[in-house]
């Protein structure tokens, strides 16, 4: 009776045990000596996705369906605690039965007999994958990080030489449209001068796109010819792309202006075509550039993004290495990049789109594995009837009978802006010191119909003198002429007391503009 009585106890127990391991979260399993497997509890079926009634017990653990390194691992770690009677702890990568990766943190305890002997080892697993993930995604965004923090740090280095920069190109600018004002259309002197405010321009050109990569620059749009934009990408880039690489390009004359900043057209196309050219840098292929007009019907739209109506169609193909169908959906994200290290910063395309949809466009791409890739961008037209209205109003000079208060620390610049307010017919007071010049205010606040400052000076910034006058004189209007808008941007201008900005380097039909706008918007 109490064998019996002994033996039921025992069952019980063997009973209590199985269901406490059956409802564990980690994962339970004793492993013989030969290192078959003898118990798997609930838990470990449900992790490894298999049935419970799968024939797993008598067979070598770990099982064939674990990844080779894992399995060697784990049997390199059964043998030591065999060995030597140790535990071991061990973080490994193992997989269900199909194939899905799992993080397993498992114990390997030796279990002993009474008298000492080892009788089975016992391996207690914990799913760490989440953990695992989680770790990844904390390590990939600590890598965005520095590399966000490292793009801010170049582009305040690149706001800072393009500041200087924009005061080294005023001169040039402003003193070459001065000259062709002063010499005859047809004299060689006057092509001279014309050849220097084009390179002039195309400084200022280059500044914008650094001032844009460090966000410190507001595009301006105006009708633009995509195929002049087309012409100088094709020339850099067929310098700078190997031979064996064919460029084609089929570039409709016809095709029509569209609104846009011509610097960030420049961008676009350049990395796209960059980008093709590294889809196939190992070999030779084929780079094609079409633009043409097109009609979207309703049927025709790609997205929700634009609406139907006509577009210049801007189109890059190439016959590189296409990009994965799982990929597609990424392409277009900050900082993604298929790029081996060194090659790509993952910025090109973000830029690309964001450029894109600030034109109210929009752009699809096609891609097929070995076969190639195509980049579509759609950016509305121009109504001639606006391209008309636009030239006449460029082509009208306002000028002016008023008096002018310019405060410029640079006195080359202060010069130059003096020359051409003077020539527009306004009477000008310059001052080198905006500490000066808020004396000078304030001797005579009534002497002045308009403020022009520079926004970045010693003492004092254009910010503050502006405020400092206002609180004398709040009716006055005020410029503010800066290189870059770091403390203008997102700010109500209007709220801080300026009635208008003057990006530098100044010319001079953008300047009498912006001033005769400001005046008579005063005098209403």
């Amino acid at each position: 009776m109490q064998k019996i009585l002994k033996r039921q106890v025992h069952l019980n127990v063997e009973k209590r045990t199985q269901t406490l391991l059956d409802h564990s979260p980690l994962c339970h399993k004793i492993v013989g000596l030969d290192f078959n497997l003898q118990y798997m509890s609930a838990n470990g079926f449900k992790m490894l996705k298999l049935e419970p009634n799968a024939n797993v017990y008598g067979k070598p653990y770990p099982f064939d369906f674990f990844p080779e390194p894992f399995k060697k691992r784990m049997i390199k770690n059964l043998t030591h605690v065999k060995r030597t009677g140790e535990t071991v702890s061990v973080e490994a990568l193992t997989c269900d039965i199909h194939g899905n990766e799992i993080w397993l943190n498992s114990s390997l305890i030796p279990v002993f007999d009474d008298d000492g002997t080892l009788d089975y080892i016992t391996v207690v697993s914990a799913d760490t994958t989440q953990h695992k993930q989680d770790e990844k995604e904390k390590s990939h965004l600590e890598k965005r990080l520095k590399q966000a923090q490292k793009m801010e740090a170049i582009g305040t280095i690149a706001g800072g030489i393009a500041h200087d920069f924009n005061n080294i190109l005023f001169p040039i600018i402003g003193m070459s449209e001065l000259l062709m004002e002063d010499l005859s259309k047809d004299s060689i002197e006057y092509e001279n001068a014309r050849e220097i405010l084009t390179a002039g321009k195309r400084g200022a050109d280059l500044v914008n796109q650094i001032l844009a990569f460090s966000r410190q620059s507001e595009h301006q749009m105006s009708p633009t010819r995509i195929q002049v934009v087309l012409k100088e990408v094709l020339k850099l880039t067929r310098s700078t792309i190997p031979s064996y690489i064919e460029i084609n390009h089929e570039i409709k004359q016809d095709c029509g202006m569209i609104m846009a900043d011509p610097t960030q057209i420049h961008q676009i196309a350049m990395n796209i075509i960059t980008n093709a050219y590294h889809a196939m840098e190992t070999g030779a292929g084929k780079i094609s550039v079409l633009l043409r007009e097109t009609e979207l019907a309703l049927s025709d739209v790609p997205s929700k993004h634009i609406q139907p109506g006509k577009y210049a169609l801007l189109s890059f193909s190439d016959t590189g290495s296409g990009i994965p169908p799982e990929l597609m959906d990424n392409v277009f994200d900050p900082y993604f990049t298929t790029k081996e290290k060194g090659k790509g910063t993952g910025l090109g395309l973000s830029v690309v789109y964001g450029i894109v949809r600030a034109h109210k466009g929009d752009i699809t791409v096609y891609s097929e594995i070995g076969k190639g890739t195509t980049f579509n961008i759609y950016l509305p037209l121009i109504r001639r009837t606006d391209i008309s209205d636009l030239k006449n109003s460029i082509e009208k000079s306002p000028t002016g009978n008023e008096r002018i208060l310019l405060v410029d620390d640079e006195e080359p610049i202060a010069k130059l802006e003096t020359q051409m307010l003077e020539r527009i017919g306004y009477s000008v007071t310059r001052q080198t010191n905006p500490l000066d010049a808020l004396i000078s205010f304030k001797e005579s606040p009534n002497a002045f119909d308009l403020i022009i400052s520079d926004m970045n000076m010693p003492h004092m910034t254009g910010l503050q003198l502006a405020k400092e006058i206002k609180s004398i004189r709040n009716d006055i209007p005020i410029i503010i002429s800066t290189g870059f808008s770091d403390r203008l941007e997102d700010q109500n201008i209007g709220g801080l007391g300026i009635d208008a900005v003057l990006m530098k380097p100044v010319i001079k039909s953008d300047m009498a503009q912006t001033i005769r706008k400001v005046l008579d918007d005063v005098i209403g």
